[in-house]
C-alpha cells in the first residue's frame, strides 16, 4: 500500500473529498468516493447519512447506471472501505462483486468494528494503496474521530436565540423566538440523530415531546430517542413522563450521561437545552458542532441561551469557526439566520 501517486490520482481523490462534503455530519464520517474509468471518466458518490448507501456503493450504483466498465476502473475513497455488516452490507463485498481491480483510500478507518477493509481487498487480489490526501480526510472528520476514540456519541448542540443572545424573555416566554422555517429545519435535524437531549428544567417548563415532525404535525419517518438529563423527577402528566421510550439519565455529569447513551448504541445526539444543560456540554468540551438559529429580535432582560460557563476573561473563551462542510456556514431560514459552527481547534491528543 505504498505511495507513488500521479496527477490523475490526486485529481480523483480531490473529487472524492468534494463529494464527501455533500453528506451530513453525525454518527458516521463524511466519506466520498470517485470511480475513474480507463478513458478518464469520473463518477462520484457520497455517504448521505446513517442508513444510506456508503460512498463506495453509491458510486458503484451510479457507475453501473452509466454503463461503466468497472473491471477496468479504479476506485478512490476518502476512508478505508468497511468490511462489516451494519445497516448496509460491507463495502469490501460491493467492490469485489463489481470486479474493481484497484482501490486507493486516504485514511485507515480507526473504528475497530469497521477497520481492516484494505487488507480484505488486498488478500482478494485487489491492488490497494493508501495515504493519498490523508491529512485532508483526517481534517474533514476529526471531530467524528474524536468522538469514536472517546467512545461517546457525536454531539450536536442547538441554540435558538435573539440577537442579544436570549433564549427567553424576562417573563419566561419563548414561543416562538425563531421562525417556522427554523423550526422545520430543527425537526429535520432531530430526524437525523439517535437521541434528542433536554434537561429536567426544560422538560418541566416546556413539556416537549422531542419528536421529529413535519410542519403539519405529522411524524417524520425516523424518530430520535427522547432523553432527559438531570436528577429531578419529570412531572407525571408530561409528554416525556408518559412516553415509555423516554430515557431519564439521572445525573448532572454530561460525560457519564454520554457514556451511558453510547453503551446503549446511540452514536449521535442533539442537545436542545435548556441553557444550563447546553452550558454544561460546552464546559465539558464535548460539543462537536453547533447549529445556532439567530432570530432578528432583541429581548433585553431575559434568560441567556447559554448559562453556567465559568468564563471571566477573553482568553478563556471557547473558540468556534464557521463550518461550511456538509452544511452551509451561513444560511437564511425565513426571517432567521442559521449559523453552523465547529470547535476552533483540534484536541491536543488528536492524531491521524
Amino acid at each position: 500500500m505504498g505511495a507513488g501517486f500521479s496527477d490523475r490520482d490526486i485529481a480523483a481523490m480531490s473529487a472524492a473529498l468534494d463529494a464527501a462534503r455533500q453528506g451530513h455530519r453525525g454518527a458516521n464520517p463524511l466519506v466520498g468516493a470517485a470511480i475513474v474509468t480507463a478513458d478518464g471518466q469520473t463518477v462520484t458518490g457520497f455517504h448521505a447519512g446513517a442508513g444510506s448507501l456508503h460512498a463506495e456503493a453509491d458510486a458503484i450504483v451510479k457507475a453501473k447506471r452509466l454503463g461503466v466498465d468497472l473491471t477496468t476502473s479504479a476506485l478512490f475513497v476518502t476512508l478505508e472501505p468497511c468490511s462489516h455488516y451494519g445497516r448496509t452490507g460491507p463495502c469490501t463485498g460491493a467492490i469485489l462483486d463489481a470486479g474493481i481491480p484497484e482501490v486507493v483510500f486516504a485514511l485507515p478507518d480507526s473504528h475497530a468494528v469497521a477497520a481492516g477493509g484494505g487488507t480484505v481487498l488486498a488478500e482478494a487480489g485487489v491492488r490497494v494503496r493508501s495515504g493519498l490526501c490523508r491529512e485532508e480526510s483526517a481534517t474533514l472528520n476529526f471531530r467524528w474521530r474524536t468522538a469514536v476514540n472517546a467512545s461517546r456519541p457525536f454531539v450536536t448542540a442547538k441554540i435558538a436565540q435573539s440577537l442579544d443572545g436570549r433564549a427567553a424573555a424576562a417573563d419566561g416566554t419563548s414561543k416562538w423566538i425563531t421562525s417556522r422555517e427554523s423550526r422545520e429545519h430543527a425537526h429535520l435535524l432531530r430526524s437525523r440523530v439517535g437521541a434528542v437531549i433536554v434537561g429536567t428544567g426544560t422538560a418541566s417548563a416546556d413539556n416537549p415531546m422531542l419528536t421529529a415532525r413535519e410542519s403539519s404535525g405529522r411524524l417524520l419517518q425516523t424518530q430520535p430517542l427522547p432523553v432527559v438529563i438531570g436528577v429531578s423527577s419529570l412531572p407525571p402528566g408530561s409528554h416525556l413522563a408518559r412516553n415509555p421510550d423516554t430515557l431519564h439519565v439521572r445525573t448532572r455529569d454530561v460525560t457519564a450521561a454520554l457514556a451511558e447513551l453510547y453503551a446503549q448504541g446511540i452514536q449521535h445526539v442533539l442537545v436542545e437545552g435548556g441553557p444550563t444543560l447546553l452550558g454544561s456540554f460546552f464546559a465539558a468540551g464535548v460539543v462537536d458542532e453547533i447549529f445556532c438559529y439567530q432570530a432578528p429580535m432583541i429581548l433585553g432582560p431575559g434568560r441567556s441561551s447559554l448559562e453556567g460557563l465559568a468564563i471571566s476573561t477573553l482568553s478563556e473563551s471557547i473558540g468556534l469557526v464557521p463550518d461550511d462542510t456538509a452544511e452551509p456556514a451561513i444560511s437564511r431560514l425565513g426571517r432567521d439566520v442559521l449559523l453552523h459552527f465547529a470547535p476552533a481547534a483540534r484536541p491536543a491528543d488528536f492524531t491521524i
